[in-house]
């Protein structure tokens, strides 16, 4: 509920209101004369674009979760730097933070870090304020080398090439330095909703689940940030397209340069969230049949399913070591031998963790739905807009579990993607204890983001299909809630913020 003392600025938040109604109903007018199956993916990118636009331009400076690090990874994207080089190898250190015996006492090393520039540095400095309480966002753009100490060295590069583009375009035009974060998160929400729309338009069905999917709160809110989870969700959201793609295809109809592409998919997901490495096990399922070269097609699978395995848990083996070089050192030593030792040494305790993962992390996570990134001093996610939060999850269970289609998927393909579901959440957790939580601990970190391109694979697991209610009312309703969500949310921000 909005109180009085919530209306700092009541011209503003009127304002964003007004606007946000324009765009509602131009939304909502476009939705109804493009929601035929082949025109959805139009209004896919035509909503995800006009609600993460403003999304992009409302949210306080570096104010969605790890922002910061994303934002200083896109500036060195746009400088080139493919390999961000950590200085701390130079001063003689394998950690931001120094650990005595394994114990959680820390010792900061000051200095070490990514080179970045100065301007950077101003911008992460001044996190959480929006543009009428910022100092400096108004400044040049100024190059001076600078370090900062966290950069997602683990992430690959590609994962902020929209947003370097973004930053670059700022730098050329010679822009205040507040555009570098605006064009950043602008670029990678492009990025996001051509990928999402690409992906509605391939998949020849179940396109307003797919639809709803891109269009939630979360999702709008992270895609309209500096973070590579926009690249995560637009991928994983192509790769359920292209498999259920493949899926309904004619006899003898998928070419093997198809196989390629899938795969390929795969892999840059799986590169940028390790767990999503899973959605290669997809291959397996895609009929027999459809395959345009039917002579050791199985070997062919099974060769791709291979290669991506290979090359992901490669990188994942490369990668790992360069946890201990983030802010997360902090906390403990990045240390996966020590927990799987204690894990195996202490049977009850791996038993209460892993019960974890079957209750309180669910509890949790089933919180975020329509919860967001809060400042400093608060707890991640520490907004609680309850009546929201299981308004859409009501919504998201009626849209993905009981679409009116006639659509089927065979029992086998049924199971495979619900395995996969709970591999890739059980896999994530298991990452995240090995190289997040305390030696002993059970803290995982884990938020309902990491999971978005998950809900793409229910409505292959879960049909529950009414014959009685037409798509196309179906599809009107579920078009024009989606769209009420994402304006709920950045009138949200701006009362929130403003």
């Amino acid at each position: 509920m909005v109180q009085p003392e919530d209306l700092h600025h009541p011209a503003f938040e009127l304002a964003t209101f007004v606007v946000i109604a324009i765009l509602g109903i131009f939304c909502v007018c476009y939705a109804l004369r493009h929601n035929s199956d082949d025109e959805l993916y139009k209004t896919a990118f035509v909503v995800i674009i006009c609600f993460g636009l403003i999304c992009s331009l409302l949210v306080p400076i570096c104010g969605v979760s790890d922002e910061k690090e994303h934002f200083v990874r896109s500036e060195m994207t746009s400088r080139g730097v493919i390999v961000p080089h950590w200085n701390g190898e130079e001063m003689g250190v394998t950690s931001l933070y120094n650990h005595t015996n394994g114990s959680l006492e820390n010792r900061y090393n000051k200095g070490v870090g990514y080179e970045t520039i100065h301007s950077v540095n101003v911008i992460t400095g001044e996190r959480n304020l929006n543009v009428f309480d910022a100092q400096h966002d108004t400044d040049k753009i100024n190059y001076t080398p600078e370090i900062y100490d966290s950069a997602f060295e683990q992430n690959p590069f590609f994962g902020y090439l929209p947003q370097a583009i973004g930053i670059l375009v700022a730098k050329i035009l010679d822009l205040n330095i507040i555009w570098m974060l605006w064009l950043g998160r602008i670029f990678n929400l492009l990025c996001f909703a051509g990928l999402a729309s690409y992906a509605i338009k391939k998949i020849p069905c179940l396109k307003v689940p797919l639809l709803v999917v891109a269009c939630i709160p979360i999702t709008i809110y992270q895609a309209s940030s500096t973070s590579i989870d926009g690249m995560v969700f637009g991928l994983g959201i192509l790769a359920v397209a292209y498999f259920v793609y493949m899926y309904k295809a004619e006899d003898s109809s998928i070419k093997n340069y198809e196989i390629a592409i899938f795969s390929v998919i795969c892999l840059l997901l799986g590169l940028c969230k390790l767990t999503y490495l899973a959605f290669i096990f997809l291959l397996l399922f895609v009929p027999r049949k459809n395959f345009e070269t039917k002579k050791h097609i199985n070997l062919i699978l099974l060769l791709c399913i291979a290669v991506v395995a290979l090359i992901g848990i490669a990188w994942s083996h490369q990668v790992t070591p360069t946890l201990a070089h983030s802010w997360r050192s902090k906390y403990q030593p990045v240390n996966s031998t020590l927990q799987i030792n204690y894990l195996m040494n202490h049977p009850g305790h791996a038993l209460n963790v892993f019960s974890r993962f079957l209750n309180e992390e669910i509890l949790k996570l089933s919180g975020q739905f329509f919860n967001f990134f809060n400042s400093a001093k608060l707890p991640h996610y520490s907004d609680r807009y309850y009546l929201l939060n299981t308004a859409v999850q009501i919504f998201l269970a009626i849209v993905l579990i009981a679409y009116p289609n006639n659509v089927k998927f065979d029992l086998k393909t049924r199971f495979g993607a619900g395995f996969i579901i709970l591999l890739v959440y059980f896999g994530t957790c298991i990452v995240q204890l090995l190289s997040f939580a305390k030696v002993g601990g059970h803290g995982l970190g884990i938020s309902l983001r990491y999971y978005i391109p998950l809900f793409a694979l229910i409505p292959i697991v879960f049909q529950i299909n009414y014959g009685d209610i037409k798509n196309n009312e179906f599809d009107k309703y579920a078009i024009l809630i989606s769209i009420v969500f994402m304006a709920s949310m950045v009138l949200s921000f701006a009362l929130k913020h403003y």
